[in-house]
């Protein structure tokens, strides 16, 4: 059985394949786009596990279909199953419960680009400030929430931290921004992940 320390390491082997991937439509990597939303959150005074979802918002861009697949067969003893075609959210956020990241984790990791449609709803001036490549993929999100989607959003528990950390994702997209590496939270995440 893998310790919480393997799972990281498996973890950031993923986050560090985005070092030789760029940002879609960005000037910057995947892997410097994850370290620059975790730093904001930390730099904001984010709990522990919003700076991990800040850190893993995107990681279903490297979990593939095929090893989520994997892992869903080993948890049930079958091969009879269809992980469908889902979003990279969706994806993320189920690798990660898989895991075994707390459900907080994995509903901000899968609510990044819900919150998106929200702000885009609610705050004209969000939609003008997104960068060409989030507009154009926010067409294949779902485009802008209809005002009852909204109000709904509203309500859920998690709404402050879903939508700052969509702000976050937001931001982290500076080049040539120092951040602290990943090895700044790699005891965080171990702990977290012995704590769930």
């Amino acid at each position: 059985m893998a310790t919480s320390a393997d799972k990281v390491a498996s973890v950031f082997q993923l986050l560090e394949a985005g070092s030789k991937q760029g940002y879609i439509g960005e000037n910057i990597s995947q892997l410097e786009h994850a370290l620059q939303a975790a730093q904001l959150a930390t730099q904001e005074g984010a709990d522990n596990e919003t700076v991990l979802a800040a850190l893993l918002h995107d990681i279903g861009q490297f979990c593939s279909a095929k090893e989520l697949r994997r892992m869903l067969v080993e948890d049930i003893g079958s091969d009879d199953i269809d992980v469908g075609a889902v979003g990279h959210e969706k994806l993320g956020a189920e690798y990660l419960r898989r895991v075994g990241f707390s459900e907080k984790v994995c509903e901000l990791v899968e609510s990044h680009v819900v919150a998106k449609r929200y702000l885009t709803a609610t705050e004209p001036q969000y939609y003008e400030a997104l960068s060409k490549a989030s507009k154009l993929s926010l067409k294949f999100q779902g485009g802008p929430f209809a005002p009852d989607e909204a109000l709904a959003f509203e309500r859920d528990v998690l709404f402050k931290q879903k939508v700052q950390l969509r702000k976050w994702d937001d931001a982290a997209k500076i080049v040539d921004l120092v951040t602290p590496g990943l090895d700044a939270y790699k005891d965080l995440a171990i702990q977290h992940l012995a704590a769930h």
